[in-house]
């Protein structure tokens, strides 16, 4: 019998490490069998300014920042919907990236005005790939539709637990792939 693809989704409240347990986990993996990207803060002088976007290739960009203009704004933070779309999303695809485990940090507010984004998740859920994402802790519509995808299994992180969830879903996601 074949197991199921891992489709594990962390989440919790702003700052309880949701991107530090998912970069504990992914070090702890084989690089080259992985794909997708991490999401950061930017800061100046202290300050936070903005987020940028890694890809586990190493490539980066800019997600979204104070000093972007338009349409797509997360409060005082504009969003490079089309930067984003053209240099991240690509990497999402299950058919076309020879990793057999994805790395999605984050699926939250700034991420869903990509209907590419959107689209490319639900393809990586339904799909035969293993799946390691990080999600709000609040909102509606695609944010509360992937918590409740039947493939998901959803980890509450806080600062206390959030050392020993790492080691676990690294351990289990090593594991799944021997």
């Amino acid at each position: 019998m074949v197991n199921a693809p891992m489709k594990i989704l962390l989440t919790g409240p702003p700052g309880c490490g949701k991107t530090t347990a998912v970069v504990k986990i992914v070090g702890r993996l084989d690089a080259r069998r992985t794909a997708g990207f991490c999401t950061e803060e930017i800061r100046d002088a202290g300050k936070r300014v903005g987020f940028d976007w890694r890809r586990l290739d190493g490539r980066t960009g800019i997600l979204a920042h104070v000093d972007i203009r338009g349409p797509h704004r997360v409060g005082k933070y504009g969003v490079d919907v089309d930067g984003f779309d053209g240099d991240v999303v690509p990497v999402l695809d299950p058919d076309a990236t020879r990793a057999d485990l994805f790395v999605v940090d984050e699926i939250g507010k700034m991420e869903c005005y990509s209907g590419a984004f959107i689209e490319a998740v639900r393809r990586l859920l339904d799909s035969d790939k293993c799946v390691l994402a990080t999600v709000a802790r609040k909102g509606g519509g695609f944010i509360r539709e992937v918590k409740e995808h039947p493939s998901i299994r959803l980890l509450s992180l806080t600062t206390a637990n959030r050392n020993d969830v790492a080691e676990q879903v690294a351990a289990t996601l090593a594991a799944s792939k021997k």
